[in-house]
């Protein structure tokens, strides 16, 4: 991957657009002192070099009656490679995965899964995980608790 030039301003704008991203251009432009044109070629750079990727509503799962966070650790058969691509394309197409990691150490992958109540969820692992191809264990971990969930990044950081 190519080295992308951002300055402290595009810093400024991704920062503001991070935690507001439904701000208008002219509110932007006025957030980082520049006029609503410069702003919104900055806006546009960055969305064509893929630093913005998209943008979404962020919904409340459990307001939605998706109560049960689990995260799914996958590990797969040795020796089957070739079911990793069809493992990483019927991830990609069940709803209550969220997210999916592949990992280091004795897992393959880590899944972040949301359900209804827990027998959704043992439904899931059992009748719809565990029959995937390639699939030799799953081990799950409920969460009593969320304390932090955001998509942000540390932009003070790179």
């Amino acid at each position: 991957m190519r080295d992308i030039e951002i300055d402290r301003i595009d810093v400024r704008l991704l920062g503001i657009l991070q935690s507001h991203g439904r701000i208008s251009n002219l509110e932007l432009a006025e957030a980082i002192k520049l006029s609503p044109a410069q702003t919104l070629r900055r806006h546009r750079r960055l969305e064509e070099l893929g630093v913005i990727k998209g943008y979404d509503a962020r919904l409340d799962a459990q307001r939605l009656g998706l109560s049960v966070v689990a995260f799914v650790h996958v590990t797969m058969e040795r020796g089957h490679i070739r079911d990793l691509s069809n493992f990483k394309g019927l991830v990609a197409e069940l709803a209550q995965i969220q997210e999916c990691f592949s990992v280091t150490g004795d897992i393959d992958y880590v899944l972040k899964v949301v359900a209804r109540d827990l027998k959704a969820l043992s439904d899931f692992l059992l009748d719809t995980l565990m029959r995937i191809p390639g699939v030799s264990a799953v081990k799950s971990s409920v969460c009593l608790d969320e304390i932090k969930c955001t998509s942000a990044v540390p932009l003070e950081a790179r």
